[in-house]
């Protein structure tokens, strides 16, 4: 799909880099939300401003993103690109690729009607739709190292250090 070459070219001064500067490989992603109208919730991603809002299954009219949606679709895009890097880097013919996110929520939790049901997604599947010839040993190799370097996969698959913090602003 894209030029193994380029690829290397751009990441080995990177490498080096961080390899001599550990500390200049550590980068705060950030993300910003700002309360909206009803029940909502603008957020400005990378490229676009998404307005968040609640599941219809909780009461939401539809029309704005789901935050669980917005979850699966960070996974299956950091786990396409991942996929789309590794297969470049091993030299993988890959013509074309779909990754599917599905995950399984029971919003009793969310809507506390039943105490022992969870909040969070019971389950996440993860699914690569791929159009290659190459043999099944390296099609399992390509996944392997896909999951191990995809970012919000091993994020979900290890958990991480979460906090809570508050800043006041008082009004009149």
């Amino acid at each position: 799909m894209n030029n193994n070459k380029t690829l290397k070219e751009i990441q080995e001064p990177l490498k080096a880099h961080y390899k001599s500067n550990p500390e200049a490989a550590l980068v705060t992603l950030k993300a910003q939300a700002k309360v909206g109208e009803g029940i909502s919730c603008k957020i400005e991603s990378g490229k676009a401003l998404v307005e968040a809002g609640l599941h219809p299954a909780t009461g939401g009219d539809g029309l704005s993103a789901c935050s669980g949606d917005m979850l699966l679709e960070a996974l299956a895009a950091c786990a396409g690109v991942t996929l789309n890097a590794v297969a470049t880097a091993i030299d993988f013919d890959l013509k074309d690729a779909t990754v599917y996110a599905e995950g399984l929520l029971d919003f009793r939790g969310t809507l506390s009607v039943d105490k022992d049901a969870p909040v969070g997604f019971k389950s996440i599947t993860l699914r690569f739709d791929l159009s290659t010839n190459e043999n099944e040993e390296r099609i399992q190799s390509l996944l392997k190292l896909t999951e191990r370097f995809c970012v919000v996969y091993q994020t979900l698959a290890k958990g991480t250090e979460l906090r809570v913090e508050k800043e006041l602003h008082p009004f009149s």
